[in-house]
């Protein structure tokens, strides 16, 4: 469909330490449960209220799966881009169809950033180096023409 864009962006906190697996061909991939809230002032009580959202991150990239399995820890906060994914699969139990929505990081159009520092729970600590840590997909920079213009 020519003119529609997918695209997800999310700040977030992770609810728990990244599960990382192995796929049935070899590669590995990282699955994150990334938290995003809001507050407010109740209009009638004045009541101060939260509300949690939970995302389910799946990361695809070799390399971006290496530096979350290194780096990434719960609490740790995190700069996503990636694509909304409806997938189908069966309750083994019930033998019913079930659905789950995901924000997928695969190929060109997906980042993943540590924000934040210091013990914020599990973030790049924040000593000498930049406070955002920017780990952009390396297929990316791996697809760079520039060392192989001809002329």
């Amino acid at each position: 469909m020519a003119g529609s864009l997918n695209k997800v962006i999310l700040i977030g906190r992770l609810g728990a330490d990244p599960e990382i697996k192995q796929m049935v061909n070899g590669k590995s991939v990282a699955r994150l449960s990334l938290a995003t809230g809001q507050s407010w002032k109740d209009k009638n009580t004045g009541e101060k209220k939260e509300k949690t959202e939970w995302h389910r991150i799946v990361v695809f990239n070799e390399g971006l799966v290496n530096v979350i399995q290194q780096y990434l820890k719960k609490g740790a906060q995190i700069y996503v881009e990636g694509q909304l994914t409806t997938r189908k699969w069966k309750d083994e139990q019930s033998g019913q169809d079930k659905y789950s929505t995901e924000i997928v990081l695969q190929g060109y159009n997906s980042t993943l950033t540590m924000l934040g520092g210091g013990n914020t729970g599990g973030g790049i600590q924040n000593d000498t180096t930049q406070q955002n840590n920017n780990i952009e997909d390396s297929s990316q920079v791996s697809n760079d023409m520039d060392d192989e213009i001809p002329f």
